[in-house]
């Protein structure tokens, strides 16, 4: 089983949406669990992330994979 994951982006970013888009087959195909974050909840994130976003992070790890990626690049950041 995958992974939990968190897909970091904000509201109004299209390329967040086109993250969104790759990562959801996933959700559906293979019972990946995705958490979606929005950087603007937090002026921290903001910090972070604003410059990087979509991210998706692991939960287990903590390790990122930054935008841009396609659905290969996800399935191998979760093995």
């Amino acid at each position: 089983m995958p992974p939990e994951c968190q897909l970091l982006g904000t509201l109004g970013c299209h390329l967040c949406e086109l993250a969104e888009d790759v990562v959801m087959p996933l959700v559906y195909d293979c019972e990946l669990m995705v958490e979606l974050i929005d950087i603007a909840d937090s002026e921290e994130t903001v910090e972070a992330y604003g410059l990087r976003i979509p991210v998706l992070r692991r939960g287990d790890t903590g390790q990122e994979l930054d935008w841009p990626f396609d659905t290969e690049q996800v399935a191998n950041f979760l093995l």
